[in-house]
């Protein structure tokens, strides 16, 4: 059984995919059908990978703070 429906799409996007249906031979009924079916199954081609880039700095804790304790960090960023 198949359902009938109405979907819009920019038509720049319409005149590619009649195209790619019309070298494929085949209708663009089958051709979204495929893409459908497709993005379900999840197999899309995979993504670049993120790259990430590290940044790192000079720094550290400031003498005499303990960041065990939390009464004296807190007395401390309330002095800032």
């Amino acid at each position: 059984m198949a359902i009938k429906t109405t979907v819009e799409i920019p038509d720049e996007l319409f005149v590619a995919a009649k195209r790619e249906a019309a070298s494929q031979r085949t209708t663009l009924r089958t051709l979204v059908e495929r893409g459908l079916r497709s993005e379900l199954r999840g197999t899309r081609p995979p993504k670049a990978p993120v790259r990430i880039k590290w940044v790192t700095v000079d720094g550290g804790l400031p003498a005499g703070l303990d960041v065990a304790d939390r009464a004296a960090m807190i007395e401390r960023l309330a002095r800032r």
